[in-house]
């Protein structure tokens, strides 16, 4: 039966200090190590050891994943990093203190760019101190300049469509350790989320979600690991 776990990176300076972070580069609190050592030694007594991963290009994805199967003793096992598999890109938001931001905007607006399916926040302009232009890492890729909820799915299903599911349908016990928002495209893929109700679906920071598929990789299943 296949088996898709999906964990969100532990939680980063930028959770912690309250800011948008998007695409911006953001590393792990000590909290948030924490959380991603106790996701994978859930995983290790659970006895549900991922064959394969998946994770994004950003640090605090991908090393949430390292964190985690260092302690499932899976390090071994190969993985595969994908842009597509990025946080949301906040645009213009990038960096700044959310209660900030509501205070100048007010709550009902940020509420919009937080939660809406498809408002974007305003574009992040180029040049700015946190443009991506020169990061190696994107080269040959037309990074946006925002992204709302359901352009952010735009690109994530893809990716699952055209590199996870093969690894799903050959047997692997898959997981993403990925982000708040492109975890959500996920879940709302496979449980089969209104537009309405997924911007209100909360993934805590390092807790395994698992999906228990069938054969056509429909989902018989949704749980926290932690709860079984």
């Amino acid at each position: 039966m296949p088996r898709l776990i999906l964990v969100r990176h532990g939680q980063s300076q930028w959770n912690l200090e309250n800011r948008f972070t998007g695409w911006w580069d953001v590393d792990l609190t000590a909290k948030g190590e924490e959380e991603a050592r106790a996701a994978g030694a859930l995983l290790k007594a659970k006895g549900m050891l991922p064959t394969v991963a998946f994770t994004s290009f950003q640090t605090r994805a991908i090393r949430t994943l390292h964190f985690a199967l260092e302690a499932a003793g899976r390090l071994w096992i190969p993985e595969t990093k994908d842009w597509r598999l990025n946080e949301r890109h906040y645009g213009g938001l990038t960096g700044l203190d959310k209660a900030e931001t509501a205070a100048k905007h007010g709550d009902e607006q940020v509420k919009i760019w937080r939660r809406s399916f498809d408002t974007p926040p305003p574009v992040l302009e180029a040049g700015s101190e946190f443009d991506l232009g020169r990061d190696e890492r994107y080269a040959g890729i037309a990074i946006p300049s925002t992204e709302s909820l359901k352009d952010t799915i735009a690109r994530v299903l893809p990716y699952y469509e055209s590199a996870i599911v093969p690894a799903l349908k050959a047997g692997e016990t898959v997981l993403v350790a990925a982000h708040g928002n492109s975890l959500r495209a996920l879940v709302k893929h496979l449980s089969g989320i209104s537009d309405d109700e997924i911007t209100g679906l909360e993934i805590p920071t390092g807790q395994p979600i698992v999906y228990e598929l069938d054969d056509n990789l429909s989902a018989l299943e949704r749980y926290y690991l932690s709860e079984r």
